[in-house]
């Protein structure tokens, strides 16, 4: 280990490289090879503007730790976080509050920590902090951090978070894995979010970066990241797509890559070579490094027209040791080995819930998401943040959904039971591929995109599914066994922004075990009118008289 270094108020531990090194943003916006700063689970996570570069074009950004992506949140199977999110934003053209999601972690019995403005908290006011304290028991494998407050994340607030088992059922497939072998995805925007946000229809981004580092077209020969590896080794790389709206095609020039996780759930290996990464979802692929000493591209194009690879555009170099320090010669495909999402399987056969047919649940939900003129509805109704937390709401005793705003987006879940979900894909609905993820759950896929029939056999299960394209009707399963509400949303941050979401308020007779866990900071994050108009709604005073200070200071 090197030693401690502070920057933007943090401590962070700063790793060094063994056989993996990914070029990164510097923190004056220049371009750096350092390896990738690395947090623990207990720790303190700034939140900053800072004026960086990824593409060599400078902006102001809206940083973890100042840097871009953020710090990876290294943790160990079973390990209790506990992380400080400070707010230091001072840039006024970008939003000054935030929270932050921990993308994956169910927050069993802590639904106050999953970080969704307006759903489960209020948004972290300026020069505040907020304290998330949670668990994730029998959760390993690869997940993410972002702002999920409005568009934020899309202006650099996004980060890997990873959870290693010592015992992974695969570690015979692979020699390395550690904070170098985490590549991330994600689109880079020259403007801030709110301007984009008045865009009602495609947003493109200027540049795809891979591991923060990447060209857009016109701009200069910013450095690209690089991958180094040692020829005869097999590295397991941790895919995140941190896009906030296209997805991508992954792939390594004369590598394929046998697939092991999916959005933190160990899979049955299979082999592709090329990967579909929508925004939010994760991969862990092995890849053996057994071609002759050179470089080799790795590409992401995504999914918007006119893709290039021209000038090192959506590319990474992947070189080997002794490989000459320049570009890779090598060219893509050729494709033979396609992905198929239906062929994805769980390791553990995971066992389907429910009878096993389509519409047999004890709770079917269908949502009809469609597009009128850039704005989206799921079953006729645009979600808008609500006043108040649906959480707040729930805890102060609104005792229907109908009671529960913003009205039209919640629905009721009874605790313990089967619940089925349809995404139907019709001529209505906007904007391409839309991957759909649900907080506080991991879901079976029955019916997985390009597929009518349904597996209730050993299906995939994720956090984060794609919708597939016109026609398709995807369908996924789960049990209510994880009380609060729970944001489910289309994962392009634009179209989140435009009304492409619900709250699924679960649970409710469990409260009690979850509110046991709310600390009075949570609640003091809210206005003093919203918190007392609330306690008004009847048994708010009795639900959460446990948080002391708070109940006597904003109570009337």
């Amino acid at each position: 280990m090197f030693p401690y270094t502070v920057l933007a108020g943090c401590l962070f531990s700063l790793s060094h490289t063994v056989s993996v090194v990914s070029s990164r943003s510097n923190y004056d916006g220049s371009p750096s090879s350092a390896p990738p700063f690395t947090i623990k689970p207990v720790t303190e996570l700034v939140v900053v503007n800072k004026v960086i570069a990824p593409d060599g074009f400078a902006r102001s950004a809206t940083l973890a730790g100042g840097i871009f992506p953020g710090p990876l949140i290294k943790a160990q199977k079973n390990d209790n976080f506990s992380i400080n999110v400070v707010n230091r934003l001072h840039d006024k053209d970008m939003p000054l509050s935030t929270s932050v999601h921990w993308h994956g972690i169910q927050q069993k019995k802590t639904n106050w920590a999953d970080g969704a403005s307006f759903v489960t908290q209020c948004p972290i006011p300026q020069n505040r902090s907020f304290l998330h304290q949670f668990s994730a028991p029998n959760q390993t494998g690869t997940f993410w951090y972002h702002s999920h407050f409005s568009t934020q994340y899309c202006d650099g607030l996004r980060g890997p978070l990873v959870i290693y088992d010592p015992e992974d059922p695969h570690q015979d497939l692979y020699d390395i894995d550690d904070e170098n072998t985490v590549i991330t995805l994600s689109d880079w925007y020259h403007d801030p979010t709110p301007k984009l946000n008045k865009i009602f229809g495609p947003i493109t981004s200027n540049s795809t970066l891979i591991n923060g580092l990447g060209r857009y077209p016109g701009g200069p020969k910013s450095p690209l990241s690089v991958i180094n590896v040692e020829q005869g080794k097999r590295y397991r790389f941790r895919i995140i797509g941190l896009s906030c709206d296209p997805s991508y095609k992954f792939t390594i020039d004369g590598h394929t890559m046998t697939i092991i996780e999916a959005d933190g759930i160990e899979t049955v290996p299979e082999t592709v070579d090329a990967l579909p990464v929508l925004a939010g979802q994760r991969y862990s692929v092995v890849v053996h490094a057994n071609q002759p000493v050179d470089n080799y591209w790795v590409r992401a194009p995504s999914n918007f027209a006119n893709q290039t690879f021209a000038g090192g555009l959506s590319q990474a170099i992947l070189r080997y040791n002794g490989a000459p320090d320049e570009d890779p010669s090598s060219t893509p495909g050729p494709y033979i080995l396609p992905f198929n999402e239906g062929k994805l399987a769980s390791l553990l056969s995971i066992p389907v819930p429910g009878f096993p047919e389509i519409g047999k649940a004890d709770v079917h939900i269908n949502l009809l998401a469609t597009t009128v003129n850039g704005i989206f509805m799921v079953n006729n109704v645009t979600y808008h943040n609500p006043p108040t937390p649906v959480l707040l709401q729930m805890l102060s005793g609104a005792q229907h959904p109908s009671d529960l705003l913003p009205s039209g987006s919640v629905y009721e879940l009874p605790s313990n039971k089967v619940v089925e979900i349809t995404l139907p894909y019709t001529g209505s609905l906007f904007g391409g591929t839309h991957p759909i993820h649900l907080h506080g759950h991991t879901f079976a896929v029955v019916r997985t995109s390009g597929n009518s029939t349904p597996n209730f056999v050993n299906p995939i299960w994720r956090d984060t599914v794609s919708m597939g394209s016109k026609g398709d009707n995807v369908t996924i399963r789960f049990v209510t066994d994880n009380s609060g509400p729970w944001f489910i949303h289309c994962h392009i941050d634009f179209h989140l922004n435009h009304g492409f979401a619900a709250v699924m308020a679960e649970a409710r007779d469990q409260l009690p075990s979850l509110n046991a866990s709310i600390p009075a900071s949570w609640a003091s994050l809210c206005p003093s009118n919203q918190t007392s108009s609330q306690a008004r709604l009847g048994s708010f005073n009795t639900t959460i008289s446990h948080l002391g200070s708070f109940n006597k200071t904003t109570l009337t």
